[in-house]
C-alpha cells in the first residue's frame, strides 16, 4: 500500500505573519518532510482539546514531522498577531503558526470546520484531510506509513527544522481557568486536566473532586466525582451545597451535589448552538463565566457571544439576555436584541446588574436584568495597559472579575495584570 499523495500542496501566501519561527516557511523547502497543518482558532474548545495529539506526534516523529499551526480567525479580535502569540504562549504551542487573517490558506485548502488537518508527504502532496478531534490514531498510522515509505525511496530528510519559539513565563498549572471559594475551601477548574480540584486551604492539601484525567467524549451523563470524565470545565460557582460547573467542552453546565458527590448535566443538551428553552433541551456554545442571584444562573456563552441565563429550578429553563449567534457578533452598546459582544469569558451579579468581560472587545460591559439593557463600562475598544478614567483606560482581552468593597478587580488577561474599577472616582488603575 502507498501513502504518497497526488495533488501538490499549495503554497503559503507570502504577505502572511509567522510565530515560533524566525523566518516565513515555505513548503517547496520542506520537501523531505511530512507535513501536517493544523487549521485552528484560538477561542475554539476543540482546538485546544486536538493539542495533547499533536504534540505526542511531535514527540514521536521529532525529525521527519512538522505541525504548522495555520490560525484561521472567526473573530476580528483573533485576526491580531499579538493575540495569537500570547495564546501560543498560553497553550505551550512549540510548533510554527501562520496568521491566517483573511481565511486565504483556509480556503485555499477548503477548510470550513475547526479544527481541520492537511497531511502532505515528504514531496509537498496532499495525502488526505481530517476534522475533528481524537486524530492521534488515525494520523500516526499514515504519518508511520509515510515515514516507511519515503526512508525507503531514499527521500526522507531527517534534519531538525531550526525553530525560533516565542517567549513566556513556564506554566506551573494545566491551565486552571475558574475558582470558586466556599469558607477554607477553593475549588479549581483545572481545565486542560479535564478535573475539578479541590484546595484545603488550613490544611494546604490539594486533591481531585471531580474528573480522571481524561477527557470526556459526547453524550456524558455524569455519575460519582472522581469516576466522572470531564471535558474543559471552564469556571465554577458554589450555591447551597451544590457546585456548578460550566463544562466549555461540553456545551453544558454540570450540578455537583456536594454532599452525594454525584454530578450531571443541569443545562445544554450538548448540542454547539444558542437555542433557548427548557433545561436539557437547550443548546449552548462554549459556556464560561458563570454567577448567581440565587434564583438563576447567568454564564457568558462565548462561543454565540451571548450572556444567557439558566433557572436554577430543574424544571425551569435557558434564555437568552443578549447577543444573537454563532455568527453574530461586534460591539454595540444597546437593549435586548440590539447588543453585540465578541466572545465574552467573565460575568459577574451584583445588584440587578451582570458585568460582563466582553474579552475580544477589551471592555467590561453592565448588563441591567430588567430592562435587558447593556452598556460600557470600561474600556476605549483597542487593546491597551493605559489608566485613568474608566472610558479612557484600556484593557487586553480580560477574563475574569471579581467585586470587594465598591471595587471591580479584572483579570486583564493579555496585559497579565490586575486591574481595578472604583465605582466611586470613576478611575482604573492597576493592581
Amino acid at each position: 500500500m502507498s501513502f504518497k499523495g497526488k495533488v501538490r500542496a499549495k503554497e503559503f501566501p507570502q504577505e502572511l505573519e509567522w510565530l515560533n519561527t524566525a523566518q516565513p516557511l515555505v513548503l517547496s523547502e520542506l520537501y523531505g518532510k511530512i507535513v501536517l497543518l493544523d487549521f485552528w482558532t484560538c477561542c475554539c474548545i476543540n482546538c485546544m482539546h486536538v493539542l495533547p495529539d499533536l504534540k505526542k506526534l511531535e514527540e514521536k516523529y521529532p525529525d521527519e514531522l512538522v505541525v504548522i499551526g495555520v490560525h484561521a480567525a472567526k473573530f476580528t479580535n483573533e485576526k491580531e498577531t499579538a493575540n495569537i502569540r500570547q495564546a501560543i504562549l498560553r497553550y505551550d504551542i512549540t510548533h510554527p503558526v501562520v496568521n491566517d487573517l483573511d481565511g486565504l490558506v483556509r480556503r485555499q485548502y477548503g477548510v470550513r470546520a475547526w479544527p481541520s488537518f492537511v497531511l502532505i508527504d515528504p514531496e509537498g502532496k496532499i495525502v488526505g484531510r481530517q476534522s475533528g478531534e481524537r486524530v492521534y490514531e488515525l494520523f500516526d498510522r499514515y504519518i508511520e506509513g509515510l515515514v516507511r515509505e519515503f526512508a525507503w525511496r531514499g527521500q526522507l530528510d531527517r534534519v531538525p527544522l531550526e525553530l525560533q519559539r516565542e517567549q513566556g513565563a513556564a506554566a506551573r498549572f494545566n491551565k486552571p481557568q475558574g475558582i470558586a471559594l466556599d469558607g477554607e475551601t477553593l475549588y479549581v477548574a483545572d481545565t486542560q486536566n479535564h478535573a475539578v480540584r479541590k484546595i484545603d486551604l488550613k490544611a494546604r492539601q490539594v486533591t481531585t473532586l471531580i474528573g480522571t484525567g481524561r477527557q470526556a467524549q459526547r453524550r456524558s451523563t455524569g455519575g460519582t466525582g472522581r469516576q466522572v470524565a470531564l471535558n474543559s470545565p471552564w469556571d465554577l460557582l458554589v450555591h447551597n451545597g451544590s457546585l456548578y460547573v460550566a463544562l466549555a467542552g461540553l456545551h453544558q453546565l454540570w450540578r455537583l451535589d456536594l454532599q452525594s458527590d454525584q454530578i450531571g448535566p443541569h443545562a445544554g443538551s450538548q448540542r454547539e448552538n444558542r437555542l433557548d428553552g427548557p433545561l436539557l433541551q437547550a443548546a449552548l456554545a462554549q459556556p464560561s463565566g458563570i454567577a448567581t442571584d440565587g434564583e438563576k444562573l447567568y454564564f457568558a456563552d462565548s462561543e454565540v457571544s451571548s450572556i444567557r441565563s439558566a433557572d436554577l429550578d430543574p424544571a425551569g429553563r435557558v434564555t437568552t439576555l443578549v447577543g444573537e449567534g454563532l455568527f453574530e457578533f461586534g460591539d454595540e452598546d444597546g437593549k435586548g436584541w440590539g447588543v453585540k459582544l465578541q466572545h465574552p469569558l467573565g460575568v459577574l451579579y451584583c445588584d440587578g446588574l451582570v458585568y460582563v468581560a466582553d474579552t475580544y472587545n477589551h471592555k467590561i460591559k453592565k448588563l441591567d436584568l430588567q430592562s435587558r439593557r447593556c452598556d460600557t463600562l470600561v474600556g476605549t475598544g483597542q487593546p491597551g495597559s493605559a489608566d485613568g478614567l474608566a472610558t479612557q483606560a484600556q484593557l487586553n482581552e480580560p477574563s475574569g472579575l471579581a467585586l470587594a468593597q465598591n471595587k471591580l478587580y479584572i483579570a486583564d488577561t493579555n496585559n497579565h495584570r490586575v486591574r481595578v474599577f472604583d465605582f466611586a472616582s470613576g478611575l482604573v488603575s492597576t493592581l
